[in-house]
C-alpha cells in the first residue's frame, strides 16, 4: 500500500506542480513544490545516482531474504516500511529521466519553509524509510529481535526458581 501511495503522490505531485512555484498549506507549516533529486537525502551523493540504485536493490534484496526469518510484527511492519520506501524510490532511478539507475527521484514536501530551508524537501517513500528505521531502532533498544526473541528477557532455565507460598499458619 505504501509503495502505491508513493507512486500514485508521485505522479499526481508532477502533474500538478510542474512548473509552479511552492504551494502553501496548512499555514505555511507545509508546502508542496516539485523537486527532482538526482542524489539521496540532503542531496548527498548528486552525481552518484547509479550507486543509490544499487544500494536501493542491496537493501530490497536484503529484506526480501530476510524476511523468511521475520516471527515479529513490529520488525515485519518496520522492514515493510523500509522495503516499500527502497521500492518507491528504486522505480524512480529505474524509469525517470535521465535514464536506468540514473533517474532523478521525485520529491515534493517541503515542512515549514519553501525550497528545503529548514528540512530537506521529501516523498512518501523517504518518509516511509524514515519511520521503518525509528521503529527498528526502537524494537532493537526495547530487546525485541526480528525472530521474536527478546534479548533482554532470560531464558526460563536462567530465571530463578519459583518459590511456593507457605501454607498459613492455623
Amino acid at each position: 500500500m505504501v509503495l502505491v501511495l508513493d507512486v500514485v503522490t508521485k505522479v499526481l505531485a508532477v502533474d500538478a506542480l510542474e512548473g509552479r512555484e511552492p504551494v502553501r498549506i496548512l499555514g505555511g507549516l507545509v508546502y508542496l513544490q516539485l523537486l527532482r533529486n538526482p542524489g539521496a537525502a540532503f542531496s548527498m551523493a548528486t552525481g552518484m545516482t547509479w550507486v543509490l540504485a544499487l544500494v536501493a536493490i542491496a537493501v530490497v534484496i536484503a529484506i526480501i531474504w530476510l524476511a523468511r526469518k521475520l516471527r515479529s510484527t513490529g520488525w515485519a511492519i518496520g522492514l515493510g516500511l523500509v522495503l516499500a520506501g527502497a521500492l518507491g524510490n528504486l522505480v524512480d532511478r529505474i524509469f525517470r529521466a535521465p535514464g536506468p539507475l540514473q533517474g532523478h527521484v521525485v520529491d515534493f514536501v517541503s515542512v515549514f519553509a519553501p525550497n528545503g530551508e529548514v528540512w530537506p524537501v521529501f516523498n512518501v517513500a523517504d518518509s516511509s524509510i524514515v519511520v521503518g528505521g525509528i521503529l527498528i531502532v526502537l524494537l532493537t533498544l526495547l530487546g525485541h529481535e526480528y525472530d521474536g526473541t527478546n534479548s533482554r528477557r532470560k531464558p526460563r532455565e536462567e530465571r530463578p526458581a519459583e518459590v511456593p507460598e507457605a501454607p498459613e499458619a492455623q
